[in-house]
């Protein structure tokens, strides 16, 4: 197979990395207009990179695509690459602009369509929705996630990344990882309470802090509270009941569950092998980026149903407007 991935930043490399892993055989031309992260692929992966897409798509015949730039370059590269009749898997896209379009040009070329959501494919994610559909009696959750917007990537400017701008600032990031999984286990939403402001001196024109109350459909209620002005990375989730204590600190190995006959608090170990890169959090878990490129190529293979897709993303999408629009 032949695949193209645009865009050869932090996610672009961490596709390639574990594309190769998937199958070695594969061959991967990266595109990307900066010279110093075409050198960086080319060294780190022996890839052949270009800076022109649309001359790489006329000299070669790729079979897919991977698109690894900033949001609001996706909706046009996604048109390009089913228009040249790619599969193609995204990254996030924070804004629905030609989700409607491309979906049915996707539809019309017979190819897949694929959107990333990888908090949906974490084995603790999977786990907590086990526990959660089992349970008869209505839950309660509070769920802190918080980052300093600074250190986001260190080695840049933030105000030189996608979360600078307020079309995709940092918390409507983090709304659209964590909100697809929250609606997956706890339900759709029914009604929410939103509390918001800029609490920093940083030099953004967005809010930085949301403090949300949620009732879902299902009956259960939570209380998110998201920023980036957090000193420490934080993902703190606890969910309680009457017959349930459970907590998660976003790590592989911070899954915990209190088991109620014996009165104390046990570790859920869930993975045989934790693939993690040294310079980033505990919370990045290699695994589940993999896991989601393996389901990319078997939907391809074998005509198997995405567990997220544009349509669940256009819900998101709306909720996080709705969040942001709120007026406090």
């Amino acid at each position: 197979m032949k695949v193209v991935v645009i865009g050869l930043g932090s996610m672009g490399r961490r596709r390639i990395r574990l594309i190769k892993q998937y199958d070695e055989s594969f061959i991967i031309i990266g595109i990307d207009l900066n010279d110093q992260r075409r050198e960086i692929s080319e060294k780190e992966f022996g890839i052949e990179t270009d800076s022109d897409l649309e001359k790489a798509l006329k000299a070669n015949e790729f079979d897919c695509a991977f698109i690894c730039t900033s949001p609001l370059s996706h909706s046009k590269l996604i048109n390009i690459c089913l228009e040249n009749y790619l599969h193609v898997f995204t990254e996030l896209n924070l804004i629905s602009d030609g989700y409607d379009e491309n979906t049915d040009l996707a539809n019309k070329r017979g190819k897949t369509l694929f959107l990333s959501s990888t908090f949906l494919y974490r084995t603790e994610i999977k786990e907590i929705n086990r526990i959660i559909k089992e349970q008869v009696k209505k839950i309660n959750y509070t769920y802190h996630v918080g980052q300093y917007l600074p250190d986001w990537h260190p080695w840049e400017s933030f105000k030189d990344f996608f979360v600078g701008e307020k079309k995709t600032n940092g918390c409507r990031e983090i709304f659209a990882i964590e909100l697809p999984w929250i609606i997956e286990v706890f339900g759709e939403v029914r009604e929410i309470i939103v509390r918001k402001s800029k609490i920093s001196t940083l030099n953004i024109d967005y809010d930085d802090s949301y403090m949300l109350i949620i009732e879902h459909v299902s009956g259960h209620r939570g209380m998110i509270a998201v920023n980036v002005v957090s000193r420490k990375p934080v993902r703190n989730l606890e969910i309680f009941g009457e017959d349930l204590y459970l907590s998660w600190d976003g790590s592989a190995e911070g899954l915990k569950l209190y088991d109620v006959e014996n009165n104390k608090e046990i570790n859920v170990n869930l993975y045989d092998k934790v693939d993690q890169l040294e310079n980033y959090s505990k919370f990045v878990v290699e695994n589940a980026y993999y896991d989601e490129i393996i389901s990319f190529f078997e939907i391809i293979e074998n005509n198997m149903v995405p567990i997220y897709d544009f349509e669940k993303d256009k819900i998101v999408l709306k909720l996080i407007d709705r969040i942001e629009a709120e007026l406090c």
